[in-house]
């Protein structure tokens, strides 16, 4: 069944919604952000009166896709642990070469992850890999049943199941599951980890409340809030942690506080265990599907998984002055990008939330060019364009609703590097898709059955 196939379901849920049951909808919708706090800062999470849909046919294909080419990935993340030149693809900084050294002593590299894709009757393709600091997926839970109860999908169950994909109890089985392996034989206290002024605050209270629900001792920390004192690693000074749920991102807890911070030490002595860990790094580098890309690696894979990255991963090079392979010819890369660069887009190695990403088609030649320029002295990577696939929205305009296309991602939760659970779905009416940047929304997922 096809993204086409979904079209009647899509009309019957927008004909049944009028404006009287928009505007109940809404207010309910409105009513359930503020009282979940589903906020990302001050911005409401949807904005949308419809939940993403999907067929139990294009899920079913969606995990076999990120089954089939996990795999591939993993075996990057292992030649590159063992091989410097090898990881020398990887771009990494003096202080991640350091890091990765720590050994996390349970076996997947990324415990909690998510794919980032884009679906449509002509194929799946995955352009990032989230391999460090998943979220949203308490966000996403949430909100689904927030969906749930509205006006609108009363009506609609009439003639539609709706099943949500739920995926916080994943977060928790794969902490546990990383301490377990780690050497824990006592109930860990949890730590979730993150700046105490990031707009994603509100999730981590879901989490919270989520952790404790199960018997789970849990406290939000700032990472200025640790010592490491005595063997232990102690919030306040006070409270001692075992397993840190860790939000921050590497990057921004080395930049801000350095590689002798508290937490630092206490998981490179293993003193605490900590998910996602350092070695999480190598693959969450958007180089990483440079590398399974670039024809340079394709003796390191089975023909399974060679065939999977040709499946699912667009052609993407790290960007250097070089030849290289593109559609069975050799081309001289940097020229090629300069001459066609509305094929093609360019993304830091290393950011998120849309930093740094420039759309060769949106851009002028001079703007490009720049871009080319400066992408020689910071790593970045060049990845041929996709076309985006779009879904008609509705949402509540003074009162009255009014459908509009938005284009839209597909991003399947991937647990312990090896299967996937649960999906967010970003909207947006702009080509860079991603809520941090500074638009779209976030819509629950749910798979459709009609009804006999």
């Amino acid at each position: 069944m096809s993204v086409t196939d979904l079209r009647p379901a899509i009309e019957h849920y927008h004909r049944l919604l009028d404006d009287d049951t928009g505007r109940q909808s809404q207010a309910q919708l409105n009513d359930q952000l503020h009282r979940r706090e589903l906020f990302f800062g001050e911005r409401p999470l949807c904005t949308v009166l419809r939940p993403r849909f999907l067929t139990a046919e294009q899920y079913a294909h969606l995990r076999r896709a990120i089954h089939q080419i996990m795999p591939a990935f993993a075996k990057v993340h292992a030649a590159a642990l063992a091989d410097a030149g090898f990881r020398a693809q990887f771009s990494l900084a003096d202080w991640e070469e350091e890091l990765i050294q720590t050994d996390p002593r349970f076996r997947a590299s990324s415990p909690t992850a998510r794919m980032d894709c884009f679906l449509t009757d002509q194929g799946l393709w995955f352009t990032e890999y989230n391999a460090e600091t998943p979220a949203a997926s308490a966000y996403n839970d949430v909100l689904s049943e927030a969906f749930l109860g509205l006006p609108i999908m009363r009506r609609f169950e009439h003639a539609y199941d709706v099943r949500p994909l739920p995926s916080r109890h994943h977060v928790m089985h794969a902490l546990l599951d990383a301490y377990e392996q780690w050497g824990g034989r006592e109930p860990p206290r949890i730590a979730i980890l993150d700046w105490r002024e990031v707009p994603t605050y509100s999730e981590f209270v879901l989490f919270q409340d989520y952790f404790r629900s199960h018997g789970l001792e849990c406290l939000i920390a700032d990472p200025r809030q640790f010592e490491y004192r005595n063997g232990q690693l102690l919030a306040d000074g006070i409270t001692p942690v075992q397993l840190i749920y860790k939000r921050v991102l590497i990057s921004e807890l080395i930049e801000r506080e350095g590689l002798n911070h508290p937490v630092v030490r206490a998981v490179r002595d293993g003193a605490a265990c900590m998910v996602n860990p350092f070695v999480c790094k190598i693959l969450h580098k958007k180089a990483s599907l440079a590398v399974l890309s670039d024809e340079a690696n394709r003796s390191l894979f089975s023909a399974d998984e060679a065939h999977a990255i040709d499946s699912y991963i667009p052609w993407t090079r790290n960007v250097v002055e070089r030849t290289t392979q593109l559609d069975g010819q050799i081309i001289d890369l940097l020229p090629y990008l300069a001459r066609y660069k509305d094929d093609f887009v360019l993304k830091p190695n290393d950011e998120y939330g849309g930093k740094g990403i420039v759309l060769g088609w949106e851009v002028s030649s001079e703007v490009w060019t720049a871009a080319l320029r400066g992408a020689l002295s910071v790593p970045y990577i060049a990845q041929r364009r996709i076309v985006l696939p779009t879904e008609p929205y509705p949402s509540l305009v003074e009162g009255r609703v009014q459908i509009l296309d938005r284009m839209l991602d597909t991003n399947p939760y991937i647990w312990n590097g090896a299967y996937a659970s649960g999906c967010l779905t970003r909207l947006s009416t702009a080509a860079l898709l991603n809520v941090t940047a500074g638009g779209g929304s976030t819509v629950p997922t749910f798979i459709l059955e009609k009804r006999d």
